[in-house]
C-alpha cells in the first residue's frame, strides 16, 4: 500500500511535468531528430545522443530528459527503413528485420513490411514502457537473480538460435557460427590481455573488429553488390503493393506473437549488456518456432518482421531498468544515456528512484509518447519512403556505399575501418555466394566475448565454491532459474534442429562444380586451423581456453563438411554457388570483379587523397561510367552526396580518413 501511495503521485507529477508545452516540444524535436539518424544506416542510437550531449549544459533538466528520450525511444522504429528497403541492417537491432522485410521490399510489398514493423515497434515500445512503469518498484530482486551462471546461459540461449538459422545444410550452419565466434575473439583476450588469434602485430586488431563494422560487412556490402550487378530497382515489381493498411492487419493477426515477441524484449532489454545485440535474433527464433508453417520465413515471411520490430523497441524499456535502478546500461545507447542524466544533475540509481521517483516516471512517460509519435509519424511517412524501391539501384548505391564506410569509419576514425570493412564486406559475398548463413556468422561474433567472458568469471567463481564443497558448487550452478533457462536451451535446439529446413534455404539455389566452394572451405579451414594453433601457444591458460575449444569444434565441422564434399556428387547442395546459371547472380548484368572494383578504388584513392577527395572522384567516375548520366549530372549528384556527407560530419563533430596527402600538406576541413 505505501508503494501505491508513493508511486501514483508521482505518475501524476511526471504526466503533468511532461505534457506542459516545451516539453511536448523537445519531445518531438527528439523524435524526428531519432528519425533522421535511425534512417541512416549504421549510425542508432550511440551518434544520435551523442550528437544532443553537447547542448545539455544548462539545459532544463525535464526538456533535455524528453529530448533524449525522444531520440532513444524512436531510433528502433526508424531504423527499420533502411532494414525493409535496402537490406541494410539500420543497427544492430534491426539485423534480423532484414531476412523477411528485405525480400518483401524485393516482391513490391516494402509499405506493407514497413507499417507491420512499426506497429509492431509502437506496441512493442508501449509494453515496455508500462512493464518499466511497474518494475521500478518490483524489478530490484529479479534483476540481481541473475549471476554469471544465468547470464552464461542467457548468452547460450541466443546461441541455440544458430540451429534455426543454420539454413538447408545444418553442418554449413555450425561452420558459420564457429567462424563467428572465432573472429570474435580477435584481439586481447578480456581475462588477461593476451593478443590472439590472428592479431599478431596489427595494433587495430588488437580491441577486436567493430560490431558496426562486422554488420555493414556482412550485410550491407553483399546487399549493394548483388543489387548493383542486376542493374535494376530493388522492387521487381516496380510498384509498391500492398499497403500500410494491410500491414495493420497482419500485426493484428499476429497480436499474440507480438505479445509475446515485445516480453522477451523487456526481458533480455533488463540484462545488461545482452539487449540490442541479441533480442532480435531470440525474438526471431521464437517466431519460428512457434509457426505452424515455417515454409515462407527467409523469402516473405511477415511474421519475420513482426516478431523482432515487437522486442527491439520494448528491449528499450526493458534497457532502462538496470539503467535507472542500478546506474548499470543496459546497451550502448543507455551508457550514453547516463552520461547524459550526469549532465543534467541526476544520479541514476537506488538514490534517484527513492528521491526523484517524479523524475523517474518522467522517463517512463515521455518513452511511451515518444514511440507514439514516432510510430505515427513512420506509418505516415511509409508510402512515400517506401517509393525508394522503385528508383534504379545504380542511382542509389553510391549515396549508400558513402553512408557506409562513414559509419564504418566512426568505429576507431582510422583508415583501417574502411579496409577492414571491405574485408569483411568480401567474405559476406563470399558467405553468400555460397549459401552459408549469415545470420549464424552474425549471431557467434556478437555472442562471442560475451559467452568467454560469462564463461570465464562463472568458472572462477564456481571453482571457489567447489573448495569449499560439493553442495556450495552445485547450488551456484544449478539454481532454479539456470535450469529453467537450460531447459529452454534444450528446447530450442530440438525445434531449431526440426525446423531449420523450413527457413533460410528453402528457395533452391544452384548447385554445380566443385572447386570454387571446395576452395572456400579449405580457406575457412586454414584459417581456424591457424587461429587454433595460435590460441594452443597462449601462456594464460585463462586466454585460450575459449579460442581453443570453439576452434577444435569448428574444425571438427569443417572437417566433416569436407569429407562431405568429397564424397558428394556435383550437383550436391553442398556445392550451392549463386553465381552458376540460374542463380540470383549468375544472370547478373554486371560481372563480381568488376563491382569490386569499384569499392576497391575508393579505398585506395582515400589512403592517397583523403575521404572527401577520393569520395568526389568516385561519384564523378561512377555515375558517368557506370550510371550513363551526362557529366553535368555527375557533377551535380556528386556534389549533393559530398554536400550531405559533410554536413552530416560537422553536425556530428566528426571527422574524415586521411590519406598521405594529408600527412604531407596541411589542408582546411573537410580536406583535412
Amino acid at each position: 500500500m505505501e508503494l501505491i501511495n508513493t508511486a501514483l503521485p508521482a505518475l501524476a507529477d511526471a504526466l503533468t511535468l511532461i505534457l506542459h508545452p516545451q516539453q511536448i516540444m523537445f519531445l518531438i524535436a527528439g523524435v524526428l531528430l531519432g528519425l533522421s539518424v535511425g534512417v541512416l544506416p549504421g549510425l542508432g542510437g550511440i551518434a544520435g545522443l551523442s550528437l544532443v550531449l553537447p547542448f545539455m549544459y544548462g539545459m532544463d533538466p525535464i526538456s533535455g530528459l524528453a529530448l533524449m528520450v525522444g531520440l532513444v525511444a524512436v531510433i528502433p522504429t526508424s531504423d527499420t527503413f533502411s532494414s525493409v528497403l535496402l537490406g541494410i541492417p539500420g543497427s544492430t537491432a534491426s539485423q534480423a528485420t532484414v531476412l523477411d522485410g528485405f525480400p518483401l521490399a524485393k516482391k513490391g510489398e516494402a509499405a506493407r513490411a514497413l507499417s507491420a514493423a512499426f506497429v509492431s515497434s509502437l506496441f512493442g515500445g508501449l509494453l515496455g514502457a508500462m512493464v518499466l512503469t511497474v518494475f521500478i518498484f518490483f524489478a530490484r530482486p529479479l534483476i540481481l537473480a541473475f549471476g554469471l551462471p544465468e547470464m552464461l546461459l542467457i548468452t547460450v540461449l541466443g546461441l541455440s538460435m544458430v540451429a534455426i538459422l543454420a539454413g538447408r545444410l545444418p553442418i554449413k550452419g555450425l561452420v558459420a557460427a564457429g567462424l563467428g565466434l572465432m573472429v570474435g575473439t580477435i584481439g586481447a583476450a578480456g581475462a588477461g590481455g593476451s593478443l590472439r588469434m590472428a592479431t599478431y602485430d596489427i595494433p587495430y586488431l588488437v580491441d577486436g573488429l567493430p560490431l558496426v563494422i562486422i554488420g555493414l560487412g556482412i550485410y550491407a556490402v553483399p546487399e549493394i553488390v548483388s543489387l548493383l550487378r542486376q542493374d535494376q530497382a530493388i522492387s521487381k515489381t516496380g510498384g509498391l503493393g500492398k499497403g500500410w493498411i494491410d500491414g495493420l492487419k497482419d500485426w493484428w493477426r499476429n497480436i499474440w506473437l507480438s505479445v509475446r515477441c515485445s516480453g522477451i524484449g523487456v526481458i533480455v532489454g533488463m540484462i545488461p549488456g545482452l539487449g540490442g545485440s541479441v533480442v532480435d535474433w531470440i525474438a526471431y527464433g521464437f517466431s519460428v518456432q512457434t509457426a505452424k508453417d515455417k515454409s515462407k520465413f527467409g523469402t516473405g515471411d511477415i511474421r519475420g518482421v513482426i516478431g523482432p520490430e515487437s522486442s527491439n523497441n520494448a528491449k528499450e524499456g526493458g534497457g532502462l531498468v538496470p539503467t535507472l535502478i542500478f546506474g548499470i546500461p543496459g546497451s550502448g545507447s543507455m551508457a550514453v544515456f547516463l552520461g547524459g542524466l550526469a549532465l543534467l544533475g541526476y544520479d541514476p540509481g537506488p538514490h534517484m528512484v527513492r528521491n526523484n521517483l517524479d523524475v523517474t516516471y518522467t522517463i517512463v512517460w515521455s518513452l511511451a509518447l515518444a514511440n507514439v509519435f514516432g510510430a505515427g509519424l513512420c506509418i505516415l511517412l511509409s508510402g512515400s519512403i517506401a517509393r525508394l524501391t522503385t528508383i534504379r539501384f545504380t542511382l542509389m548505391a553510391p549515396f549508400l556505399f558513402m553512408m557506409i564506410t562513414f559509419a564504418a569509419f566512426q568505429s576507431s576514425q582510422q583508415l583501417a575501418d574502411l579496409v577492414a570493412l571491405v574485408a569483411v564486406g568480401f567474405l559476406g559475398i563470399l558467405l553468400r555466394r555460397f549459401d552459408y548463413s549469415r545470420p549464424a556468422f552474425l549471431i557467434g561474433f556478437v555472442l562471442s566475448s560475451q559467452a568467454e567472458a560469462f564463461a570465464n568469471m562463472a568458472n572462477q567463481v564456481a571453482s571457489s565454491r567447489f573448495r569449499r564443497g560439493f553442495e556450495y558448487g552445485i547450488d551456484y550452478l544449478a539454481s532454479p532459474l539456470s535450469l529453467a533457462i537450460l531447459a529452454l536451451i534444450v528446447i530450442s535446439v530440438i525445434v531449431g534442429i526440426r525446423s531449420a529446413k523450413h527457413i533460410l534455404g528453402n528457395s533452391e539455389t544452384p548447385a554445380g562444380t566443385k572447386r570454387a566452394p571446395m576452395i572456400f572451405l579449405l580457406a575457412i579451414t586454414g584459417y581456424v586451423a591457424v587461429a587454433w594453433v595460435n590460441a594452443l601457444m597462449i601462456s594464460r591458460v585463462g586466454d585460450k581456453i575459449f579460442p581453443v575449444t570453439v576452434g577444435a569444434v569448428t574444425l571438427v565441422c569443417c572437417l566433416l563438411l569436407l569429407v562431405r564434399m568429397m564424397r558428394a556428387p556435383e550437383g550436391d547442395i553442398a556445392f550451392a554457388d549463386l553465381e552458376l546459371s540460374g542463380g540470383e547472380d549468375g544472370e547478373a548484368a554486371h560481372g563480381l570483379w568488376v563491382t569490386l572494383a569499384w569499392f576497391f578504388a575508393l579505398l585506395i584513392l582515400s589512403s592517397i587523397f583523403g575521404f572527401i577527395i577520393a569520395l568526389t572522384l568516385f561519384f564523378l567516375a561512377f555515375f558517368y561510367y557506370r550510371a550513363g548520366l551526362s557529366w553535368a549530372k555527375s557533377a551535380l549528384f556528386t556534389a549533393c552526396g559530398v554536400a550531405f556527407i559533410c554536413f552530416l560530419a560537422y553536425t556530428l563533430g566528426r571527422e574524415f580518413p586521411p590519406g598521405l596527402l594529408q600527412a604531407y600538406f596541411k589542408l582546411p576541413w573537410p580536406l583535412k
